[in-house]
């Protein structure tokens, strides 16, 4: 097939859809597809470069909303060209400008909405969800009503999805979504590595969180639990790492100064590459007690290395990890969170160590990226293909969600 993704950025540090996309388009080229990225990036960014297939940056928009007048003619453009349109994320112009593009085009078009329907962003920014709102009707209500369809990366997105707006119609579609596997890991080279470069971490039981620090993420409530077990665990060590997006870092050094921690944290930053792998190697256990999240990718490439995982039941495949085994699930509260590491550290090592399997074991049976690839271009064909109208099986709502 011949593909078109459209997305604000490729920048790394957007998080999610930006690696998804990477690591996705990679394996569907492997597979013989023709994988081109419309994408609103400056045309000399580095990142570029890192993407596999083409890429059309357009520039940077001059105004919020990431509009971008170039957006739409070059979709009318070139649109034909390609056999399937795939559409990330939701909220900004490059949705509604390929909304406005191929409708009645006859090119299919399906959108990975990446959590940004679920009603936790409701509760927790009611000034926000007003905003989009007045905007929904006319706007991402219709992208979503006239894609081939809408994809989810699992089946607690597709059902949190649909209490956000009570006007609600589209084609629903459940596809895979994980990542790729680890670098080999070489009698712990990479892990060894990352210690060596913070050597406070030489012979101590790491902690691992590694993702945006934001306050969706429960950072806060992470420290505070884990303020508490290092009482009784002189070697237990927590990694902070991740870019600071929102400026909290200074709070929560704050924070873990007031509780008597600040020396049992290390703050990398933002952790690439083999800094990301030797990190998720080293740890005994990764950490994500987050209040929202679409799916996470970090918690599937954890388990690709084999480290179980804490989560709170908030991360949308809790389930499955539950039912895998291959973690602990938990509220997204500071007393959950500190419940969960002291079941971690019950644990004899006999039961650590079957967690590890069934971490990997995981990975291996739901979250590979090769998985993740055959899933959706077996949902594209199938709804290109179908005979029936797109919106058959589609779910439409109009009236307030209970």
């Amino acid at each position: 097939m011949k593909l078109l993704r459209v997305l604000p950025t490729l920048d790394p540090r957007a998080g999610g859809p930006a690696s998804g996309a990477r690591m996705i388009d990679a394996e569907l080229i492997q597979k013989g597809n023709e994988v081109t990225v419309l994408t609103l990036d400056a045309p000399d960014c580095d990142f570029l470069s890192q993407h596999p297939g083409r890429v059309h940056a357009l520039g940077p928009s001059r105004w919020g909303y990431r509009y971008n007048a170039n957006l739409t003619p070059w979709l009318r453009r070139h649109a034909k060209q390609f056999d399937a349109v795939i559409v990330n994320g939701i909220w900004q112009y490059h949705a509604l400008g390929t909304w406005r593009a191929l409708a009645g085009s006859g090119v299919p078009y399906f959108v990975f909405v990446h959590g940004m329907l679920d009603p936790w962003f409701k509760r927790a920014y009611p000034r926000k969800h007003l905003k989009k709102w007045l905007y929904w009707p006319w706007a991402d209500y219709r992208v979503l009503r006239d894609a081939a369809a809408v994809l989810f990366t699992c089946e607690e997105e597709r059902r949190l999805a649909r209490e956000s707006f009570w006007l609600y119609r589209c084609h629903e579609e459940v596809v895979a979504y994980g990542t790729q596997a680890p670098p080999p890991a070489e009698d712990g080279r990479l892990a060894r590595r990352f210690v060596a470069r913070h050597p406070e971490l030489q012979g101590k039981r790491i902690f691992l969180y590694l993702s945006r620090i934001h306050e969706k993420k429960g950072c806060d409530l992470l420290i505070d639990a884990f303020a508490r077990i290092a009482r009784t665990h002189p070697k237990a060590h927590l990694v902070m790492a991740g870019p600071d997006q929102s400026g909290w870092v200074a709070a929560l050094r704050a924070q873990a100064k007031s509780l008597g921690i600040a020396g049992r944290i290390t703050w990398p930053g933002l952790l690439q590459g083999e800094d990301k792998w030797g990190a998720m190697r080293a740890a005994e256990v990764f950490c994500l007690p987050s209040h929202q999240e679409n799916f996470g990718i970090v918690v599937a490439e954890a388990l690709a290395c084999g480290t179980p995982v804490l989560i709170s039941d908030k991360v949308n495949i809790w389930r499955e990890i539950d039912a895998d085994g291959a973690g602990m699930v938990h509220p997204d509260t500071a007393q959950g969170t500190y419940e969960a590491l002291v079941r971690w550290l019950d644990l004899p090592p006999e039961g650590q160590q079957r967690m590890r399997i069934m971490a990997r074991h995981s990975f291996e049976q739901r979250f590979h990226i090769e998985r993740v690839a055959s899933s959706l271009l077996d949902t594209m064909q199938r709804c290109q293909s179908a005979t029936s109208p797109v919106f058959n099986g589609s779910i439409e709502s109009a009236h307030e969600p209970s």
